[in-house]
């Protein structure tokens, strides 16, 4: 049946050449529907109990996504009239950033005094020009000891200062992000070019947002090339010719673009993780078509002609490829079960374009080659080194079972040193401005980790209740009594001035107001003295009956962060029993995704290992080397997170889908081998001996080359500026070179073992 099938495509190879360049440029136009989401909250499911709340907080005080300005005075003062300047000028033009709501900086700081009975609330910096040094010591004095302040808009050494800028994205266009970061940065130029004294850097969310597609299409430019140029080389090299090399890379290019397209039909969104989708699609596309090259080339050195060779090729290697793709696709669908939504898009659309590398593989590829030239008759290149390797492992097979069973339980046993934890500033490296921005930031003006806690009273106007107003007095305190805690942002503060304020700015009455009516006074003759854009809508919600805290932290692990709010709020519910709180952030957000995501990958990996089972004891027509077979497929994955434990030590979520991802792609050597194995035993007849030389004859170096390119491939995504991308690539490499090592070696040697006790039996499969 397929001897023909493949012989009418080989008649009909240029319909059947038209038909499948006419699919792909079909799939291909939905490309122009592909658009890059640039928001953090893409890595979160619609259901996730972390969005939740913060979409809960967003919709209860104004939204926080920032851009801030770092301000570094060459000069090393910030309270110069030169760089309140700066400082003065940035504040006024941050304004003009698309979709900035509020601008906060030291000069605009809503700094209130008395004046007799009169409470006087005006810009902490009027006019730097006119100050003179003791206005400056004064306004230096003040903005340090300004709880609201220092350490989060003024280094408490004064060196250091931000202007931070709130944008509220409507969320209705993917150039919000974009516009409103091109307009900071050239702002940032616009300064620089101005005040040549200063340094100034970017941080915040939106800057972070942006970072995901520049980092993405960074890849783009430096890594996909790289990735093609390999390929070529290896096909190049392997099939000494360019008829096969060039038919496999057309037929690479169509799988990638039938895949992207289908994706952009489809509606999925861009993201760095999908970005990492056509790299992974061209190292696994070029394996169906190697295994099909190097059999046609083993039968054309054995006198065959170019159509017959690719006959039998097809008859040999037909159900193997189809029944390894299915199990690759499996895998991929794994990814579905993420608590991250890219991984869902990254899944299917690999899992596209794996399937249509399997389809273009047994239609286009055999058209193609037979419509190219070829007059090589050479076998591929290094078939001799895997004849001696499959004599090697024979001779050794008892030490090989007993080394690779030590290695692998030893593995095995470190892999609880491998630590949780997502920091997700650190999900770009060093060479993406945002990182080296917030590094700096973080270490010397103000934390980029926070969390805030929304805490209710449960009635309008209940935050002027002087005993709420206490108990949020004492979260605050409790919060800056923790090492971890940079600043805390609390509405206590703002009252504690105004009652200070209005007892003749007396520093015995910086206090809470002990009357309800009386702070509900104070209350609102401050707000009416704001202006514009620097009311308290971030801090208090429109009813008056919730406040919200906001704790800047120190860049922390996961496992920190969680430990973190953990004691927050068994503090509250020990000691504020009155009090409804709940807590959010971008920050505690990603801190439980790994956890979450690791949970449910569990289930996306059990379900793939149960399906991909049953397909292999379907396909080898035997429960016992069925079960055999999953050996050599779940210990790669075991030991690669040991070899993760004692080099790295953090899996982060990235790394949590490489066990369900791998499972599927591992698979393809054991498939091949095994097929080739038990092909000789069964039609053959021949010994376990032979049978091993066998399929190290036929199909060795086919998985040699294969495993390599996978793991080239995999270790040019390893090079990416995207943490998640490269720390997934990097083990998922590892992983297939064990599944490499493991399939030669220990699947040899089981195989020949089981035999040995059988010894005499007829052989049923």
């Amino acid at each position: 049946m397929i001897e023909s099938y493949t012989r009418w495509i080989i008649r009909w190879k240029y319909l059947v050449v038209m038909a499948s360049l006419a699919v792909v440029f079909a799939a291909a136009a939905g490309g122009q529907f592909l658009g890059f989401s640039n928001d953090y909250r893409m890595f979160f499911g619609e259901d996730n109990p972390q969005l939740l709340a913060f979409e809960k907080m967003q919709k209860t005080f104004n939204k926080n996504d920032n851009i801030m300005f770092v301000i570094t005075p060459k000069s090393g003062k910030v309270f110069s009239k030169e760089t309140l300047t700066v400082v003065q000028d940035i504040t006024e033009e941050a304004w003009q950033i698309p979709f900035s709501t509020r601008v906060d900086s030291i000069t605009n700081h809503q700094h209130t005094s008395a004046e007799e009975d009169d409470l006087i609330v005006d810009d902490l910096v009027v006019d730097p020009e006119t100050l003179t040094e003791s206005d400056l010591l004064k306004i230096q004095a003040i903005a340090i000891n300004e709880p609201m302040l220092v350490h989060r808009l003024i280094s408490p050494d004064s060196r250091y200062t931000g202007v931070n800028v709130t944008v509220q994205l409507p969320g209705k266009a993917l150039d919000e992000v974009p516009k409103a970061v091109a307009f900071a940065r050239d702002l940032k130029q616009k300064m620089l070019d101005r005040y040549p004294d200063v340094e100034i850097r970017l941080v915040g969310m939106a800057v972070m947002n942006n970072a995901f597609p520049e980092a993405s299409q960074d890849d783009v430019v430096n890594l996909y090339p790289l990735a093609l140029g390999f390929i070529v080389l290896t096909l190049l090299i392997l099939l000494r010719g360019l008829s096969g090399t060039i038919a496999t890379f057309i037929m690479i290019i169509m799988s990638i673009m039938t895949a992207m397209g289908l994706a952009g039909w489809s509606g999925i969104m861009l993201s760095p993780p999908v970005m990492s989708a056509p790299i992974m699609i061209l190292t696994m596309a070029i394996a169906d078509a190697v295994h099909l090259l190097v059999t046609q080339r083993h039968e054309l050195a054995l006198g065959m002609n170019k159509n017959d060779a690719m006959v039998e090729s097809m008859r040999i290697n037909f159900r193997p490829i189809f029944v390894t793709t299915l199990t690759t696709v499996l895998g991929f669908l794994s990814l579905n079960f993420s608590d991250a939504p890219p991984f869902h898009d990254l899944g299917n659309i690999a899992s596209i374009g794996v399937a249509a590398a399997f389809v273009f593989s047994i239609t286009f590829l055999p058209a193609a080659i037979s419509i190219l030239p070829s007059k090589g008759r050479r076998e591929v290149a290094g078939k001799q080194i895997m004849t001696k390797f499959g004599e090697f492992v024979i001779a050794r097979q008892k030490t090989i079972l007993v080394a690779n069973g030590l290695i692998i339980v030893g593995l095995a046993a470190v892999v609880p040193m491998n630590e949780l934890n997502d920091e997700f500033v650190k999900y770009f490296d060093e060479t993406i401005e945002f990182r080296r921005d917030s590094d700096y930031a973080a270490e010397y003006l103000t934390g980029v980790y926070y969390i805030d806690y929304g805490l209710g009273t449960g009635e309008s106007g209940g935050i002027s209740d002087p005993n709420y107003l206490a108990d949020v007095e004492k979260f605050a305190q409790f919060l800056r009594s923790r090492p971890e805690v940079i600043h805390v942002q609390t509405i206590t503060d703002t009252f504690k001035r105004l009652n200070k304020n209005m007892h003749g700015d007396d520093p015995g009455y910086y206090r809470l107001p002990e009357e309800r009516d009386l702070a509900a006074q104070y209350l609102l003759l401050y707000e009416m003295s704001l202006p514009y854009g620097l009311d308290l809508n971030n801090q208090i919600d429109i009813d008056k009956a919730a406040t919200k805290i906001m704790v800047t932290m120190q860049t922390l692990s996961s496992n920190e962060v969680i430990a973190f709010d953990n004691a927050a709020q068994a503090w509250l519910a020990e000691n504020t029993p009155s009090i409804e709180p709940y807590a959010s952030s971008p920050t505690l957000m990603f801190a439980h995704l790994g956890k979450r995501n690791i949970n449910s990958m569990l289930t996306g990996t059990s379900i793939a290992l149960i399906l991909i089972s049953a397909t292999l004891i379907f396909f080898l027509g035997s429960l016992k080397h069925g079960f055999i077979s999953l050996l050599p497929n779940l210990t790669p994955a075991l030991a690669a997170f040991g070899i993760w434990g004692l080099t790295v030590g953090q899996v982060g979520i990235g790394l949590s889908v490489v066990t369900g991802m791998t499972l599927g792609i591992v698979v393809d050597d054991t498939v091949h081998f095994l097929s080739k194995y038990l092909r000789a035993r069964r039609e053959k007849g021949l010994s376990a001996e032979d049978a091993v030389r066998y399929a190290f004859n036929s199909v060795g170096l086919a998985l040699l080359v294969t495993s390599v390119v996978l793991v080239a491939g995999f270790m040019i995504m390893a090079q990416s500026h995207f943490y998640l991308n490269s720390s997934m690539g990097l083990l998922t490499s590892v992983v297939i070179m064990l599944a490499l090592i493991i399939d030669l070696t220990l699947l040899p040697a089981l195989l020949m073992k089981l035999a040995e006790k059988r010894k005499g039996e007829p052989f049923g499969g």
